[in-house]
């Protein structure tokens, strides 16, 4: 399985790869769901390989850690979803 970090690159780097529209479905531990944002609302810091953040509509920022990424959707099909531990 490609990893969350490779797989953000190529939607990133590869043109042809990266058209279309991308959703970032991570858990999140408040509200005990997986929650889905468009990866433009998501900053990346060139960098980083363990975080991002999140930007709310009423200004808050979130960090978010790579490993609660659960799946990534392009153009609303599953393209990618972390496997489930024991």
């Amino acid at each position: 399985m490609i990893s969350i970090q490779d797989l953000l690159s190529r939607i990133r780097w590869d043109k042809n790869f990266g058209k279309g529209s991308f959703e970032i479905g991570y858990f999140d531990h408040v509200e005990r769901k997986i929650i889905r944002v468009p990866l433009q609302e998501l900053h990346f810091e060139p960098g980083n390989s363990f975080s991002f953040d999140l930007h709310t509509a009423g200004g808050e920022v979130i960090t978010i850690p790579f490993h609660r990424i659960r799946e990534v959707c392009r153009d609303g099909l599953p393209i990618w979803s972390r496997e489930k531990g024991p």
